[in-house]
């Protein structure tokens, strides 16, 4: 695997981080989005969910997007942009099948994910979204201004695979997840939606191997979100 670091254009709190499988044919890709409120990026959903990804033969890619002083809703939107122009420009070298490049995010980066995916020139063939922040009720928590991406979905938005746990007090089930399904559903747009009995906020891939940099937080059953998300995306796109 090859691995390097490119700044983005957007400003010099913002760059890209590849992680490129060695291979002759074109892969699926994968735009990850980290969460944490817009004071870090968190390892447990950045890196070690691309290189999950990278198991099952994706081009991973991490946006890091401005935070702590530097944060801003809508130059994190601009870094994702411009880190999908940089993999469509650069998809041959990258080995990156543009049909099947999508994005996933985690929490405040969950939102993200889901503004970039609802644009109307947005590259990302599906979406991803895990305990999603969806409507603007943590904007005073996080320090910015962002927006109630349920108002932006419509049927042009790409097939969406949506994730939570009851037990979430931060993003709760009927504020975010259930607003935004309910607009996937009004505008006839596929999805998929796992809301899990057991878990919390913030698990990343729920399992050990993100468990380690996550004060030890694991959940088998809400660790089952991954495998289930990577037969959806067989079903709706062909990965495998």
């Amino acid at each position: 695997m090859n691995f390097q670091n490119i700044q983005l254009d957007t400003t010099n709190h913002s760059s890209l981080d590849i992680y490129q499988s060695n291979t002759d044919i074109a892969l699926p890709g994968i735009v990850v989005v980290g969460g944490g409120s817009y004071k870090q990026l968190r390892e447990r959903d950045t890196e070690r969910v691309a290189l999950q990804f990278a198991t099952q033969a994706f081009q991973s890619f991490v946006v890091n997007y401005p935070t702590e002083e530097q944060k801003s809703y809508v130059e994190a939107k601009e870094a994702i942009v411009e880190a999908f122009d940089y993999i469509k420009k650069h998809a041959d070298q990258l080995k990156v099948d543009l049909n099947k490049l999508g994005i996933i995010g985690f929490s405040a980066g969950g939102q993200l994910a889901a503004d970039y995916s609802n644009q109307i020139d947005t590259q990302a063939k599906f979406a991803l979204l895990g305990y999603p922040v969806i409507k603007p009720t943590l904007d005073e928590k996080m320090g910015v201004q962002s927006t109630d991406v349920s108002k932006l979905v419509s049927p042009n938005t790409p097939p969406t695979f949506v994730w939570g746990a009851m037990n979430d007090e931060l993003t709760p089930f009927l504020e975010h997840i259930d607003v935004y399904t309910q607009a996937l559903a009004q505008n006839s747009v596929p999805f998929e939606v796992h809301e899990f009995s057991t878990g919390n906020h913030g698990m990343a891939l729920a399992n050990k191997w993100t468990g380690v940099v996550n004060d030890g937080r694991v959940d088998h059953h809400m660790s089952r979100w991954f495998p289930l998300a990577v037969e959806w995306l067989d079903e709706m796109i062909g990965i495998k």
